[in-house]
């Protein structure tokens, strides 16, 4: 197939919504599968807000804390956290944290890293939430996204995400979200052992 040809089927394929099924449309000669589509989900308008609001965007900011570099603070309030640098830097991140009745406050370390996690919810998750699987392997279906730091001996983490527009919002049951792409940089930038402080 030529190219302008495998373009303009590229073209036919998005507008007949087939997204991933571009394969199946080129040696279809360019037939629809009766197959049903699956739908994506559309964030509602204020998801949207929150991932376009630039405050949530990682960058560097000025910190004049007493905190010793390499400290991660999570503000909840913020929905925003920070890992101080030297030279009274530090670098910000947006992130998502707990719904109403599910925030919480306190000095832990990190015990723990892991690479495109697996998923357990936990069994109080579970009662509320019989519908969960009890276990998902790490990828990028996965709830805990890319990266997780694992918080001193409580259920809680620093982890990815898959739905990115939930940045800036309250939303999960304790957890910090992140950004994959943002908590692969946070991954590499602290160690286990490293002090969090939640606010």
């Amino acid at each position: 197939m030529a190219c302008a040809a495998v373009i303009a089927a590229c073209a036919d394929a998005a507008a007949a919504g087939l997204g991933g099924g571009l394969i199946e449309f080129l040696f279809s000669g360019g037939t629809q599968s009766a197959a049903p589509q699956r739908q994506a989900y559309t964030p509602d308008a204020d998801a949207m807000r929150y991932a376009a609001d630039p405050r949530y965007v990682r960058q560097i900011v000025d910190y004049h804390g007493e905190e010793k570099p390499g400290t991660v603070i999570i503000n909840t309030p913020e929905r925003m956290l920070y890992l101080v640098e030297p030279g009274g830097k530090a670098l910000r991140y947006g992130i998502g944290v707990g719904r109403p009745g599910f925030t919480w406050a306190g000095v832990k370390t990190v015990t723990m890293k892991k690479e495109w996690p697996d998923w357990r919810p936990p069994d109080e998750m579970l009662r509320r939430r019989p519908d969960l699987p009890h276990y998902m392997p790490g990828g990028p279906e996965n709830p805990l996204g890319a990266r997780a730091l694992y918080l001193g001996d409580t259920l809680y983490r620093i982890h990815g995400s898959n739905e990115p527009w939930t940045i800036g919002t309250q939303v999960s049951s304790g957890c910090i979200r992140m950004r994959n792409e943002d908590v692969i940089d946070l991954y590499g930038r602290v160690p286990v052992g490293a002090r969090v402080i939640v606010i």
